[in-house]
């Protein structure tokens, strides 16, 4: 196994922020996307007293993390399971709380890196971008059955892409010449739908329509919607979660809920605040940390991360 391809993104960082919650022996640490087994393999090193559960949809990414992980011994549990089941994976393991979480979103190296699962606009590949791909519809499936204006409300919502109604129309018309199956004809598709000006700026032109099409296909932020909650839900008192994402909608995502919990909810006015208006959560971050520019140069694909932290300081109130 290569592993010198998986540079973990904003690891320190990451460790710094999960590791006062995580000094106590038998605390127990969740990898929501566990990928290579970068970030868990330095949680389980770094914290030598922690149980780690890391969970992936990715077959793949399970096996090989299980052999990088082995030497851990019954410490690290692995599970296949999209991240907003962690709720069910603790109650099946029988863990009640526990003391960090973390997410590392989007797309791992390894599914990047390997051109069959079709995730990457820069080689040939079949459209696939399943992350679990026991299950689900392909990419080439919703480019082929969507209705025209679900694809454009696809490309807009999750791409950001504004020249989603060219795109669209472009597609539709060469669909019903031939279906699309690989990655190389929707790019040139794409390249020759924008106008010139659209072409000069944000990377390959290709970029925005991809993602859109990767978080339609796995369902990515209805799953984030159900599991950043769920994860600060399953912190003890004084736990605490770090979440790196990659592009805004997912930023937007993480932000939203941190600020929620950390906002008093009284009505105004009341001259004592009750416990259960108190904030939940306090932000361990002043808004989303960025990489360093050293780390960028070493890893190019840490540049659009943006990590958030918080700690449970409360319980609900009943």
């Amino acid at each position: 196994m290569n592993q010198v391809r998986h540079v973990p993104v904003m690891l320190q960082r990451c460790l710094d922020l999960l590791a006062p919650a995580l000094a106590e022996p038998g605390a127990v640490v969740v990898d929501c996307t566990l990928g290579l087994g970068g970030h868990s393999e330095a949680l389980l090193s770094t914290f030598p007293g922690a149980r780690l559960v890391a969970l992936d949809r990715d077959q793949e990414a399970l096996r090989l993390s299980g052999e990088r992980l082995a030497p851990f011994g019954d410490r690290a549990t692995l599970v296949h399971a999209v991240y907003d089941e962690l709720p069910d994976v603790l109650a099946r393991l029988e863990i009640p709380r526990v003391q960090g979480v973390l997410f590392d979103l989007g797309v791992s190296s390894m599914q990047l890196d390997e051109a069959e699962r079709g995730f990457a606009y820069a080689q040939d590949s079949p459209l696939d971008m399943r992350m679990d791909q026991s299950s689900g519809v392909s990419a080439a499936e919703v480019l082929n059955t969507y209705p025209p204006g679900e694809l454009v409300r696809i490309l807009r919502a999750y791409g950001e892409e504004k020249q989603a109604k060219r795109i669209v129309s472009a597609v539709v018309r060469e669909r019903e010449k031939e279906p699309f199956s690989h990655s190389a004809r929707l790019v040139e598709l794409i390249r020759d739908a924008l106008p010139q000006a659209a072409k000069r700026t944000g990377g390959n032109p290709a970029k925005r329509t991809f993602q859109a099409l990767r978080i339609e296909v796995n369902g990515e932020l209805s799953v984030l919607e159900r599991a950043i909650p769920a994860a600060v839900a399953s912190l003890a008192v004084g736990g605490r979660i770090a979440v790196l994402s990659y592009h805004s909608l997912e930023d937007r995502l993480v932000k939203q809920v941190f600020a929620a919990g950390a906002t008093n909810t009284a009505p105004p006015g009341l001259p004592v605040v009750p416990e259960r208006y108190q904030p939940r959560l306090k932000l361990l971050t002043r808004g989303a940390e960025l990489p360093t520019e050293e780390e960028i140069e070493e890893n190019r694909r840490a540049a659009p991360a943006r990590l958030r932290g918080a700690q449970r300081i409360r319980e609900d109130a009943l």
